[in-house]
């Protein structure tokens, strides 16, 4: 009796394992990987434990509910209930920066690493420098506009 115990439950985590892979955390993941380690390994030790024919009986039930299991997943399409359905259409200082041009001066906000904010004019831009860090209350100067991203450069006084 305790060997029936031992396969199903080795078979039943694997096939629970593996679907939450393909629901849940799609790749290649440990989680995926174990499911298909406790899965075959519930199979091997229903050919080491059982005859043939149970064993064979076993391997047969295990395929069969396996892909019930991945027909439905996918033919109920369940993962849509977990997953995500809000877009992003926004852009940062999207029409913000045409109050700007090449050569303003202003000061960071936030520390520039090499993306942060700084303020020109009383209002608050997304800005990036040219790669270094910039420290805030710094006062920088804009050398390019294009496609609402803000490259500056720091002044030095």
């Amino acid at each position: 009796m305790m060997e029936w115990l031992i396969v199903i439950s080795l078979i039943t985590f694997g096939i629970i394992l593996i679907v939450a892979e393909v629901v849940f955390v799609p790749g290649t993941t440990i989680v995926g990987v174990l499911g298909l380690l406790l899965l075959v390994l519930g199979v091997y030790k229903s050919f080491e434990y059982f005859d043939n024919v149970i064993a064979y009986s076993v391997l047969a039930g295990t395929s069969v509910l396996f892909l019930g299991m991945l027909y439905y997943v996918f033919t109920t399409r369940i993962w849509e209930k977990f997953s995500l359905k809000q877009e992003i259409n926004s852009k940062f200082n999207k029409g913000m920066s045409d109050v700007l041009s090449v050569g303003d001066v202003g000061e960071t906000v936030s520390a520039l690493k090499p993306i942060g904010k700084a303020e020109f004019g009383n209002k608050v831009f997304e800005v990036k420098s040219l790669g270094g860090y910039v420290e805030p209350n710094k006062k920088i100067e804009i050398i390019k506009i294009e496609n609402n991203q803000i490259t500056i450069k720091p002044v030095n006084n």
